[in-house]
Formats: structure tokens, sequence, C-alpha cells
């Protein structure tokens, strides 16, 4: 199984980026696929998640400023970042949970003050 992640950069406080995660090499639907991130000398930590049925979880932190999606056909999930902090700045990785878990090389997020 592999997990492709794109849509990283830099951008200003207040912006906007789109991430996404197509899933490759993976034969049944994954139970739930997500976004986790990791700040310099920080644990990493759970940012959304969303199950192949729909019901999504959202860490406090990002809730009503980030949007996660999936296309199961597709085996894609986005996450959709609005209103982006500094505070936001971290690796993000994509991660999928079928039988196994399963992790992205992780994008770097960047946001300026």
């Amino acid at each position: 199984v592999q997990l492709v992640e794109s849509g990283g950069g830099l951008v200003q406080a207040g912006g906007s980026l789109r991430l996404s995660c197509a899933a490759s090499g993976i034969n049944v639907s994954p139970n739930t696929m997500g976004w986790y991130r990791q700040a310099p000398g920080k644990q990493r930590e759970l940012v959304a998640t969303i199950q192949h049925d729909g019901p999504t979880t959202y860490a406090a932190s990002v809730k009503g400023r980030f949007t996660i999606s999936s296309d199961n056909m597709k085996r894609t999930v986005y996450l959709q970042m609005d209103s982006l902090k500094p505070e936001d700045t971290a690796v993000y990785y994509c991660h999928l949970r079928s039988l196994n878990n399963y992790w992205g090389q992780g994008t770097q997020v960047t946001v300026s003050s």
C-alpha cells in the first residue's frame, strides 16, 4: 500500500491550502482515512479522520477551520484547511487503516504570520 500526499506549501496566516492523499495497492475499502501532523519538537497529533461510511472527527484546534472529505472510489482523502494560523505549521501525514495501518511520507505546511 502506498499513500502519496500533495498540496502542502507556504501560506500566510488567514490563507487556505488543500491537501490530497491518494492510496494505491489496496484492494479493500479502508476503514478510516485521516490526517495527522507533527510540529518540530512535538508529538504527532490527530488532525481529522473520516470513516468509510462518512462520519468525521476533528481535533478541537482545527474544528470549524478544516474539512476532511474522501472519494472512496478513488481511494483519496482531502483536507481543506482554511483560516490557517502559524500554529498549524507542521508536517502533515496521511493515514489509512484497514487490516493494518499505513502512513504517507508527509507534506510540509508552513503558515507565516
